[in-house]
């Protein structure tokens, strides 16, 4: 910038404000801040260091802005989003791509020269009357070679206090790196208000929603919407950027929990975990008596011997539908404690405390949700009852309020990973718990795979099931193929790579009713570090290797103090070769259709598997018992 726009630059910010800046010393971020306070226009900038008053001041600022409000115990406070502005808008998520670039039929994308002039047309004067966040954080742990410093520019108070929370702060990282450092930038605007319930402000404006997504420039747009999904930039919408870097360096970014699962003794085998929005990823994270890294986002990469993982968050944006004091011990514990949390789109009765949908104490005659005042015979605009809270509805806090929170959350290092983990939801096909043959054969037919029901966490029809591979479709900002090839190339010449697993919650039996329980997953993660580490048999089938009754009867008894029948056990982990063949078509025909990069070892891993389902079937049957699976060759 020359002197003159300089001056300028320094009357917006103010002087403290601008020296803030100055102390980092990067041309490139102050014209990019300069570039979008002068397009955007809010009457008041201001710039957050890692200082406790810092961030002192955004969290009092959401307060008199009115995006959240207190609560009865100290600490919390309540924030709504519009009626309709609960979940990723899919839709308006886009990708800005030259002419030349193609990431595939399924990954959305609009010119690049028409969406920056669109989304600059959105931001002119968006923030007039509005004060401007400049905060600045690290993606994973700091000092480490897995940190991304990233600026997040933003009129949402309601943001950038989210961000607080589940992120490392940065201003410090940015002043260590100056010009040298390489950083992921986003510029979000929640546009005009309107009132919501509790005459708390939700943006207005939702026809002009966009999340527009610069590779070339590293940048985010969020336009017009508050949900987080859509305007918390380093969660979701910074992993589209990530795994284009990461494609490019040899790493992965992954939509993956990591947690560690106690063995014998004093053991712990850490483990990643993909599983789509509203599958269970997040309970699993938070199993009583493991340690949880990291609930939703994992940077990964080939280091210092093996496959290490960190969280790239601190914090956790979690949905609280159905959390109770039985099923979620550590997560209820957390949610009462009197810590900083942001509940967003839940009921808040007269005396102020919160309640969502499940949760234990006895249900309230009224309250205010996001649509306003709220009666158990209210009705939504379809004539349903309405519920008292969204089933996207959320909380936001620091992963340090748990009991269960790993020593490692933070080392530079990260964890050494003994297994990767891929669920969604399937009510016909997958049994409970399975291990792959071979890294290829779990990235191809557990990853790679991975289908699962349309859930709240995103806008369109609920239940249908749909090709979701790794639980990262959403957010790839690479063909589908080379993401597919990416996976596969991760682990090198390691001796052994991770064991790759398939659970799945979600199986059904004849009458629609689920046949495992929600706290049956503890089992699973436990047969699966006695896995990794060579303590349990397994019985070989056409699709994998599952479990022998004796282990799973052994492992339901020490741990939950259950009695595990033999009957569920056949019910649960009978192959079901019909089911297991028609997804194997449904996904060959994707890959040949609409993935344009498919790598041949798909088809040939998917051809191979189908031939030992239709030799076993053969022989035995559509479905096939444990028992029968143990006695055979396949």
């Amino acid at each position: 910038m020359n002197q003159e726009n300089i001056d300028a630059f320094k009357n917006r910010l103010g002087t403290d404000n601008y020296e803030k800046l100055a102390r980092i010393n990067n041309p490139k971020l102050n014209e990019f801040i300069a570039k979008y306070v002068d397009l955007c226009n809010p009457s008041k900038v201001f710039v957050s260091t890692d200082s406790p008053r810092d961030i002192e001041y955004i969290r009092n600022a959401a307060i008199c802005n009115k995006e959240e409000a207190e609560l009865a115990t100290e600490g919390h406070t309540i924030h709504f989003d519009g009626i309709n502005d609960q979940a990723r808008d899919k839709n308006q998520t886009k990708f800005l791509l030259p002419t030349d670039v193609n990431l595939g039929l399924e990954i959305s994308s609009i010119g690049r020269d028409e969406g920056l002039k669109e989304i600059h047309e959105i931001m002119k004067n968006i923030m007039a009357g509005h004060e401007l966040y400049i905060n600045f954080f690290c993606l994973g742990p700091q000092n480490s070679e897995f940190t991304i410093p990233c600026v997040q520019l933003t009129d949402s108070s309601y943001v950038a206090h989210s961000e607080n929370l589940l992120y490392r702060q940065g201003y410090k990282d940015f002043v260590r790196l100056r010009e040298h450092a390489r950083f992921f930038k986003f510029i979000h605007s929640q546009g005009e208000l309107v009132e919501a319930g509790l005459g708390l402000l939700v943006s207005k404006n939702l026809d002009k929603r966009r999340v527009y997504i610069d590779l070339m420039d590293d940048v985010i747009y969020s336009t017009n919407t508050q949900y987080g999904g859509n305007t918390i930039g380093l969660k979701k919408l910074a992993m589209r950027l990530a795994i284009n870097r990461a494609s490019k360096e040899g790493w992965l970014t992954e939509h993956m929990l990591i947690m560690g699962v106690h063995g014998p003794g004093e053991r712990i085998s850490y483990f990643t975990g993909a599983f789509p929005s509203m599958c269970g990823k997040t309970s699993t994270a938070m199993i009583d008596g493991e340690k949880i890294v990291g609930d939703d986002i994992a940077y990964i990469r080939n280091i210092y011997g093996g496959i290490r993982a960190v969280n790239v968050e601190k914090g956790i944006f979690g949905i609280i539908d159905g959390i109770n004091a039985v099923d979620d011990p550590l997560q209820w514990k957390a949610l009462h404690k009197p810590s900083e949390i942001i509940f967003s789109n839940i009921l808040v009765t007269n005396n102020r405390t919160p309640y969502w949908n499940g949760k234990d104490d006895k249900p309230p005659k009224k309250g205010v949700n996001f649509a306003g005042e709220w009666t158990p015979d209210k009705k939504n605009k379809e004539g349903k009852t309405m519920p008292f809270s969204h089933k996207n509805a959320r909380f936001t806090f620091d992963m340090n309020i748990l009991d269960n929170v790993d020593p490692n959350l933070d080392d530079p290092k990260g964890v050494l990973i003994s297994g990767f983990i891929y669920g969604g939801r399937d009510s016909d096909t997958w049994v409970p718990v399975e291990e792959a043959f071979d890294w290829a054969h779990g990235i191809i037919t557990k990853g790679a795979s991975l289908e699962s029901e349309t859930t709240a966490a995103t806008l369109g029809k609920e239940g249908v099931r749909v090709f979701n591979p790794m639980s990262n479709l959403d957010f790839l900002s690479i063909p589908i193929g080379q993401y597919i090839e990416d996976n596969l190339k991760i682990i090198g010449r390691l001796d052994k790579p991770p064991r790759v697993f398939s659970v799945n919650y979600f199986l059904k039996d004849k009458d629609g009713k689920f046949m495992t329980l929600k706290n049956d997953k503890h089992i699973w993660l436990k047969w699966m570090e006695l896995r990794v580490n060579n303590e349990a048999d397994a019985i070989k089938t056409p699709t994998g290797l599952i479990p022998e009754y004796k282990d799973l009867k052994d492992l339901f008894k020490k741990v939950l103090n259950k009695n595990y029948s033999e009957e569920d056990y056949v019910k649960q982990f009978t192959l079901r070769i019909p089911e297991n063949i028609a997804k194997i078509d449904r996904l060959t025909e994707i890959y040949k259709t609409r993935v344009t990069d498919t790598p041949k070892i798909v088809f040939k891993v998917l051809e191979e598997q189908k031939e030992r389902l239709e030799k076993t079937r053969k022989a035995h049957g559509d479905y096939v018992s444990p028992e029968t699976l143990k006695k055979i060759k396949v």
